[in-house]
């Protein structure tokens, strides 16, 4: 597809259809003959499943555009005689590209702000659930009889982490094997819960935004901006840090 289309007009098409309204096109009766009408079909295929890759996540943004115009620019640059320039149309792209993102961060991130402060708020009611001075909420699922690890120490964990809708964007148990790290070098969260922590157990600990990645967006949405994040995390092994000796 790259040798066959200038990236730069991929990305433009996706970009710009991507804002438009998701409307149902007619019923297409097109028939396939030859091996010539299949690769046309293919191309134009390819080119439609790349731009329905991205309609969802940009509509997010709700940034809409006028459909014809949208269309009438697709067919004047396909007949060769479009109004803007290669290099007025890619300076218009790069604005507007800014433009989704920035709309699409509030969008998202006071939607996930919202749905987040409510969930604490009702999570916090629930019986054997603690909440510190921070905001930090657990749950003491399996207690451990081993050492409780601090700042500075290497920890050894099992851990699934979900939106508080349910949806699993990280897991240490689907990889089939536990995760290593030092407790300084992870989100503020998770440094203060696993302290709190003995070898042996298992906790939940659902972590208000800004104890966790805050406004960013990660994993190209899978975490939306301000999201409030749980974690159930059994604690395998700690690895005391020792000072060097001179």
């Amino acid at each position: 597809m790259k040798q066959l289309m200038k990236p730069l007009a991929i990305s433009a098409i996706a970009l710009v259809l991507a804002a438009c309204s998701q409307e149902k096109f007619p019923a297409n009766d097109t028939e396939l003959k030859t091996d010539k009408d299949k690769q046309a079909y293919a191309l134009g295929s390819s080119v439609g499943g790349f731009i329905a890759r991205n309609l969802e996540r940009q509509e997010e943004a709700d940034f809409m555009l006028e459909r014809d115009i949208v269309i009438a620019g697709f067919v004047d640059a396909v007949k060769g005689d479009p109004q803007l320039s290669d290099e007025e149309a890619e300076k218009i792209l790069n604005t507007m590209r800014k433009e989704v993102m920035e709309q699409r961060q509030n969008v998202l991130g006071k939607k996930a702000a919202e749905e987040g402060k409510a969930y604490l708020a009702e999570n916090a009611k629930k019986e054997g659930v603690q909440t510190t001075d921070s905001g930090l909420q657990y749950e003491v699922l399996e207690e451990g009889d081993g050492i409780s690890p601090s700042e500075t120490d290497m920890v050894e964990v099992h851990y699934e982490g979900t939106l508080v809708n349910g949806e699993v964007f990280d897991s240490s148990y689907e990889r089939g094997e536990p995760t290593s790290f030092p407790l300084n070098r992870v989100i503020p969260g998770w440094t203060e819960g696993l302290q709190l922590m003995k070898e042996g157990a298992k906790y939940r600990f659902v972590i208000p935004s800004e104890l966790a990645y805050g406004d960013r967006e990660l994993g190209d949405g899978q975490i939306p901006p301000n999201s409030t994040l749980i974690f159930t995390v059994e604690l395998l092994n700690v690895q005391k840090d020792e000072p060097d000796s001179e």
